[in-house]
């Protein structure tokens, strides 16, 4: 017998449409938790991003509703929907739930076991908390992109992904939720979060700024062997301009390296500061003879920790992805059928065939709305006044 999802029995309402309360929805989700996506009613749907059908998994498995937070029926009806929930997710700028009348205060009187999670840029408190901001904002002022290599102008590259959203935040939230979820198991008491993105990104760098605060030291790039200083932690072109990592820190790692190479004569010097532009150029010489993925496929195995650097396009069909079931097929009414990357994470409870996505354009308010105890006539009258939809 299949043990039922993580968070089976879970309600989440989720007021988010991207960013990294959004991320923390579809992880919830995908461990099993009932995501109830709230937006605004066609009226005031301006208000909010909509982003492609395919972005976050299209909100598989994911209900929907739309109702007007700012109409005194709307707030009504979703204070009735949180008091039927276990968790309440939201990413508007400081203070304006509460001005809104649905606030952390608000609900924790109707629901008191509620866990409110509001997620910002900056945290709801502090002289920064109402800068608007996005990703790379937060991976600016928290360290990361100073700690990062350079461009040919001496400034920070753009990273590749969103790493403040789905780690600095939406993982985060998901981590700070799940431990107050026990924690109201145990006790009957719900709880506010101030999930700050930036803080996350800070988190993230503890490493670094730990050994600054210890030590004095500026971590840059460079720095140390996480950050580029010796060469047998880099990465570097092969025969046919695509591109492999090389990360042999330990020293047994980094001798299988050079003897791989041909390289003998450099196993003493890994950490020699002053031969580490021979060692890399050595190396890059070395690895500009054969394609990457002929070497490839004599190192990777022979503990010398080198991977390949996949694009997007070959990722999708990388075999270790593959067989671990990390992409699954997807159906949309109006869109067909795609892939999209499965529920990955450990934990997670894989689909045993396509996936059905929501269409976006369809809501469930009824039915949720009926569930919190509206009548009929309460609902229908809020839909002809646009209140829901």
């Amino acid at each position: 017998m299949t043990a039922p999802p993580a968070l089976d029995g879970i309600t989440v309402l989720d007021f988010s449409t991207v960013g990294p309360a959004a991320r923390c929805a579809r992880i919830l989700a995908d461990y099993g938790a009932r995501v109830v996506k709230i937006g605004a009613p066609p009226k005031r749907s301006g208000v909010q991003i909509e982003p492609p059908h395919y972005a976050y998994s299209a909100n598989r498995g994911m209900k929907r509703t739309r109702i007007d937070l700012k109409a005194t029926d709307g707030r009504a009806a979703f204070l009735k929907l949180s008091a039927g929930a276990d968790v309440i997710l939201e990413s508007f700028r400081p203070g304006v739930v509460d001005r809104l009348g649905i606030g952390y205060e608000q609900v924790r009187r109707i629901n008191p076991r509620i866990v409110y999670c509001s997620t910002s840029g900056y945290g709801q408190d502090g002289p920064h908390a109402h800068w608007a901001g996005h990703d790379l904002n937060y991976l600016a002022v928290a360290g990361f992109l100073d700690c990062t290599g350079r461009r040919e102008d001496g400034g920070p590259p753009i990273p590749g992904a969103t790493l403040a959203d789905s780690a600095g935040g939406g993982m985060h939230a998901a981590i700070a939720i799940l431990a107050a979820l026990m924690r109201c198991a145990r006790t009957g008491a719900g709880e506010f979060l101030d999930v700050s993105v930036a803080d996350g990104v800070l988190s993230l760098m503890s490493l670094a700024v730990d050994e600054h605060l210890a030590t004095g030291e500026e971590p840059g790039p460079g720095h140390d062997i996480l950050t580029g200083r010796y060469a047998c932690y880099d990465l570097y072109c092969a025969g046919d301009g695509k591109w492999l990592s090389v990360a042999a820190i330990e020293p047994a790692f980094y001798a299988n390296l050079c003897r791989a190479l041909g390289l003998e004569e450099w196993i003493p010097h890994q950490t020699d500061d002053g031969r580490q532009d021979e060692i890399r150029r050595a190396f890059q010489t070395a690895f500009g003879r054969r394609d990457r993925d002929a070497w490839v496929a004599d190192l990777a195995p022979a503990d010398t920790c080198v991977a390949p650097v996949n694009t997007i396009a070959e990722l999708v069909h990388d075999s270790q992805f593959e067989s671990r079931g990390a992409f699954a097929e997807a159906v949309h009414d109006r869109r067909g059928s795609f892939r999209q990357v499965a529920p990955i994470l450990a934990g997670m409870v894989r689909a045993a065939g396509p996936i059905e996505l929501p269409d976006a354009s369809v809501t469930d308010t009824e039915g949720l709305l009926r569930d919190a105890g509206l009548s009929e006539q309460e609902i229908a009258t809020m839909r002809r006044e646009g209140v829901v939809a």
